[in-house]
C-alpha cells in the first residue's frame, strides 16, 4: 500500500477521481494524495478536496511548492498518528454529558463558543469541551480553519457569497446550511477556491 500518491487529473483511459474511488473501496486506509496537474478548473479542485487531497499543485510545479506539499503530507501523517483512537471511522469528542462519536464527513463546520467549540452537522449541533485549536489536530485534511472562530469542512462548500459574507454548505442529500462569516473568513475561503 502506498503512503503517498502524486496524481494528474487525466490518466490514460480514465481520470484520477475514478482511480481514487476504486482505491477508497478496496483499501482500508487511503494513501495521502498530492495532485500535480495543468487543470485549474474549480470542479477538479473540489473533487480533490472531497478525496482529502493534501495539495493541488498547478503545473509547472516549482521546487518550493513541491517541497511544501511533501512536508504537509509528512506532517499530516505524523498528526494522524497522534489522533485519539477512532471507532469505526468516527471521531470522538468530549461533550458536557459524556462523549460523542461523529463521522468526519457528517460535520459541516465547527465554531468557537468561548473556551469551547460547537460542532454543527446538517442534523444536529453540540457543544464540545475542547478549543478549536485542539480540535484542528483531530480533524481530517478536508477541514480548513478560515478565521479565528470557524473551521469549515471544505467537502460541503457549495457557494460563497462575498457580498453578504456568507458560505452555503450542502450535504450529500442536498440539505443546505447558511453560515455567516467574517470578512477575513470569506477572503481565506475565496483564496482556497480558484
Amino acid at each position: 500500500r502506498p503512503d503517498l500518491l502524486f496524481l494528474d487529473i487525466q490518466l490514460q483511459g480514465r481520470d484520477s477521481m475514478q482511480l481514487l474511488g476504486e482505491l477508497k473501496e478496496s483499501l482500508s486506509q487511503m494513501p495521502k494524495v498530492i495532485f500535480t496537474t495543468a487543470y485549474a478548473d474549480r470542479k477538479y479542485l473540489m473533487s480533490a478536496i472531497k478525496f482529502s487531497a493534501i495539495d493541488y499543485l498547478l503545473k509547472p510545479v516549482g521546487k518550493n511548492e513541491l517541497t511544501l506539499a511533501i512536508a504537509k503530507a509528512v506532517d499530516s501523517s505524523t498528526k494522524n498518528e497522534e489522533v485519539p483512537t477512532q471507532v469505526s471511522g468516527k471521531i470522538p469528542f468530549n461533550t458536557p454529558n459524556g462523549k460523542m462519536l461523529v463521522d468526519g464527513d457528517d460535520i459541516a463546520y465547527l465554531c468557537a463558543e468561548g473556551n469551547y467549540a460547537r460542532i454543527v452537522t446538517f442534523h444536529d449541533e453540540e457543544t464540545i469541551l475542547e478549543s478549536l485549536k485542539s480540535l484542528e489536530q483531530q480533524l481530517p485534511e478536508s477541514f480548513l480553519r478560515i478565521d479565528r472562530s470557524t473551521i469549515l469542512n471544505m467537502k460541503h462548500v457549495y457557494k460563497v457569497n462575498s457580498r453578504r459574507s456568507q458560505c452555503i454548505l450542502m450535504s450529500p442529500d442536498k440539505q443546505e446550511l447558511i453560515l455567516d462569516l467574517s470578512k477575513s473568513g470569506i477572503k481565506t475561503l475565496l483564496s482556497m477556491i480558484p
